[in-house]
């Protein structure tokens, strides 16, 4: 009987390890700001919208060049080129080229939409010059009233939006940078991952 009394008070009196936990004040927030979230996403449907009208001025470029102006020298050749460069810069705005670009992510999106706004600016501006003067010889007769409209809504479109976007751009965090975003123990993130590729960061 004494033994098992004993007994039983060596396991009672047995030290027991608690895995340590740390404070909670402590604990990076990983949860995405709810202001920045919706910042986010207007910064997003700005850019989107903004490649969309580029695109709509190209495809009102291509159909001109197409119907008549392809014979008209000088101004055919600034249709079609026109049409290429609203393709690929509305094209590059639709994807992720801030993620792709690494560190020069957001100076090359930056780029991009600047290109989408000069284009839609001067293809309105030559618009409104050859109206009223001959532009390269070339003075617009107003065959297409319709095809007129829709260049300048696309255009005004264009740089509503994009412009939009690089405002809004300035409130919201680039993919790249979030991923370089150090660590609240001032460690680098890149090099705890290099050096204990199994420690999940």
């Amino acid at each position: 009987m004494r033994a098992t009394k004993e007994a039983a008070r060596r396991t009672v009196d047995l030290p027991t390890e608690r895995a340590e936990q740390p404070a909670t004040g402590s604990l990076p927030r990983n949860r995405p700001n709810s202001q920045q979230g919706w910042q986010r996403r207007i910064w997003l449907a700005a850019r989107g919208l903004g490649a969309l009208a580029v695109l709509a001025m190209g495809a009102v470029h291509l159909q001109q060049y197409l119907w008549l102006y392809s014979a008209i020298p000088t101004i055919g050749i600034l249709f079609l080129l026109t049409f290429v460069a609203a393709t690929v810069l509305g094209v590059t705005l639709l994807l992720p080229i801030e993620r792709w670009a690494g560190r020069w992510g957001r100076a090359v999106l930056v780029l991009v939409t600047l290109g989408g706004v000069a284009l839609a600016a001067v293809t309105f501006a030559s618009l409104l010059v050859s109206e009223n003067m001959p532009l390269f010889g070339f003075q617009e007769p107003g065959y297409d009233p319709s095809a007129i409209r829709a260049s300048r809504a696309a255009e005004i479109a264009a740089i509503v939006f994009l412009v939009a976007s690089l405002v809004w751009s300035r409130y919201t965090t680039p993919h790249i940078d979030r991923n370089r975003r150090p660590r609240q123990d001032g460690t680098d993130p890149r090099r705890v991952s290099a050096e204990h590729p199994d420690k999940e960061l």
